[in-house]
């Protein structure tokens, strides 16, 4: 089961105050040099920065002008989307009984309740405001929050009358933009068919238009070719709408890029030993070809071929034939590599795994794999970004474990970290003491004991130490090994040491994951972290494919499949911008592949719960050139791709 986060309930944590609002001190107190060099950082979108500042100057000060700096420190944590600073101080800070001060502790308090999920409680505080005389900065500020905490309560439409509403508040045309922007933020972590529902109610264009934009851009993730057709028609019949300012400084798609395959070949074993999987992938592909189908007026036509029973060769033959303009496929990676053997491969092919390093691919030939590679090299990067640098290793004695840790290994190294030892272990075993034991150095501690006491010739009070220059374990195992080794971390002195892992760990199996609390592992969005425009898509698959629970990976690559294809015919050859799929942020290489950087996850109470993006992960990842999935020398039960590779 999959505790995945409130994403209205903590949008705020990244966008509350969205670029901020009108900052600095009220009703004349403000005065100082510093103060104004706080509301200069505050105002320049430094909010951290200014939070320091006015903190520091409330440590100087005492009484009244303590509290109101503390309180405008509070103000910047939450614009810097801090909440667990802001709450701290907050609780420095009596609840005045009047004027300004409390106006400012009050919105303060009712922006850490959207923090925590709790509109409600936010509102009972805010709609009183909304009927007290306030100044033009509290009245914006608390307005603010009041259409944030709808958005939180799934209510669109209020929250968006609230923003435009806001506006006349507003005299600067920076602030009026800013506040757009907070609204569209708002907008893109909406419940879609919410929007789509009041717009066809709202009588108000205004609050119409912004809604179905809001509806469009959260079902699409703005990008594909139901975004690029949709914009066009939303453009058309709302020239004079203010949301075109959004519009204005994003890269829209150009009416030549909107081009896509009408007749689409789908080649997966959709029979025999491989079946499950390939259904998997089909399944996914339709999600998203029928959730674009409507801005696509039904012109294109996918016809799956089953590679089982003819071959490959055959059956991309006869799509071919067909008229095909674009093949997905084939699945299994001896596949994939006869179809790259090919003399002539005339229609352009997205394959679903990677060929081996030393093998070409042809012109045209595209290769998608949810490669452990790349989780592996992003597990180095999340650790070093966390400010871990030195690392010990836990992998299993087969090939596969060899090449997700040598990928590792080399990310770290290549961004400064240090790989300081690493221990392999058998699959099938229950006992990992002695691997553990010699990777924390304990050994050595039981070791030196031994020599000292047979030196003294008595007994000694003992407890062994661990080494104490790792700053975290890499942890390379499925879900039943990986509880197993966690648990007995814990027992070897070295339970509370971070510990980053891979999607593997999450089995997925209706087991429970108590004993791997605490671990951080990657996995596909879809899987941890749903984005809007998917969000509803994981428990209808699990509704209606009960028995591909455990495949969600598979689902979110087949409907990535059907992004990329598109993209990718669109593009010609060109190079494509990065991809935010169900799968993670994409990206297409030199040599054709497409790599991934995934979504995080950590397990907490048992289950797995999202953490927040790591966006500087991005500007460090540096992937090493990526290898093929091999036999994972796992029953199919345990890890359902198991046979692709062959």
């Amino acid at each position: 089961m999959l505790i995945r986060r409130n994403i209205k309930g903590l949008f705020l944590a990244g966008l509350i105050l969205l670029g901020g609002c009108e900052s600095g001190g009220f009703s004349g107190l403000s005065g100082s040099g510093s103060e104004r060099r706080a509301e200069s950082q505050a105002n320049n979108g430094h909010h951290a920065d200014s939070a320091g500042t006015y903190i520091g100057l409330a440590s100087a000060a005492q009484g009244v002008e303590r509290d109101r700096l503390t309180m405008l420190a509070v103000e910047q944590w939450l614009d810097a989307g801090d909440g667990r600073r802001a709450k701290s101080a907050l609780r420095n800070v009596a609840k005045p009984s009047s004027g300004e001060l409390l106006s400012l502790w009050n919105t303060a308090h009712a922006a850490l309740l959207l923090f925590e999920g709790r509109p409600d409680a936010a509102l009972a505080i805010l709609d009183p405001m909304a009927r007290r005389p306030l100044s033009t900065r509290q009245r914006a500020r608390a307005e603010a929050l009041r259409a944030d905490a709808w958005f939180q309560k799934d209510e669109p439409s209020r929250a968006v009358n609230l923003y435009v509403q806001r506006e006349t508040w507003l005299d600067r045309a920076r602030d009026i933009e800013r506040s757009r922007q907070r609204l569209w933020a708002g907008l893109l972590v909406s419940n879609p068919q919410s929007m789509r529902a009041a717009a066809e109610v709202s009588a108000d264009p205004l609050v119409s238009g912004w809604l179905s934009l809001g509806a469009l851009a959260a079902s699409t993730g703005q990008q594909g070719i139901g975004w690029g057709s949709g914009i066009g028609r939303w453009q058309a019949t709302h020239l004079d709408h203010p949301a075109n300012s959004i519009l204005s400084g994003m890269l829209l798609p150009q009416a030549g890029s909107l081009d896509f395959p009408r007749r689409i070949a789908l080649l997966l074993p959709v029979t025999g030993r491989n079946s499950s999987a390939g259904k998997a992938i089909q399944n996914g592909f339709f999600g998203a070809y029928f959730a674009a189908a409507p801005a696509l007026e039904d012109e294109q036509q996918v016809t799956v071929y089953d590679v089982t029973s003819g071959g490959v060769a055959a059956a991309y033959s006869q799509a071919v034939a067909d008229g095909a303009e674009f093949v997905v496929g084939p699945l299994v990676r001896r596949s994939v590599k006869s179809l790259a053997n090919q003399p002539i491969v005339p229609v352009p092919v997205l394959a679903l795994n990677y060929l081996a390093d030393d093998d070409i691919a042809p012109p045209g030939f595209y290769q998608f794999a949810l490669s452990p590679e790349d989780e592996a090299a992003s597990a180095a990067l999340r650790a070093l970004q966390d400010g871990a640098m030195n690392a010990v290793a836990l992998y299993p004695n087969n090939d596969w474990g060899r090449r997700v840790m040598n990928s590792f290994a080399t990310a770290l190294e290549r961004n400064g970290g240090r790989l300081l030892d690493h221990r392999n272990y058998q699959l099938n075993t229950q006992d990992f003491s002695i691997e553990i034991e010699n990777l924390m150095a304990l050994s050595q501690s039981v070791n030196r004991y031994n020599r000292l006491r047979a030196n003294l010739g008595e007994p000694l009070q003992f407890d062994p130490r661990r080494r104490q220059d790792v700053d975290f374990i890499f942890l390379v195992a499925d879900g039943a090994d990986g509880r197993l080794i966690k648990s007995q971390l814990k027992f070897h002195y070295a339970g509370e040491l971070p510990v980053y892992s891979t999607s593997r760990i999450n089995a997925m199996d209706g087991r429970s994951n108590r004993d791997l609390n605490g671990v951080m592992f990657t996995d596909t969005p879809w899987v941890v972290s749903p984005p809007p425009w998917i969000a509803d898509f994981p428990q209808l698959y699990n509704d209606f494919w009960p028995a591909e629970r455990r495949m969600g990976h598979l689902h979110a690559m087949g409907y990535d499949a059907y992004h990329l294809m598109n993209s990718l015919f669109a593009a010609g050859g060109e190079p494509l911008q990065e991809m935010l799929g169900a799968t993670g942020k994409l990206y297409l290489d030199e040599d054709g592949r497409i790599h991934r950087k995934p979504a995080w996850a950590q397990f907490r109470g048992g289950e797995p719960q999202a953490l927040p993006d790591n966006s500087s992960i991005d500007e460090l990842l540096d992937v090493p050139e990526q290898q093929e999935f091999d036999e994972l020398k796992k029953t199919p039960t345990e890890w359902p791709i198991q046979n692709l590779n062959q």
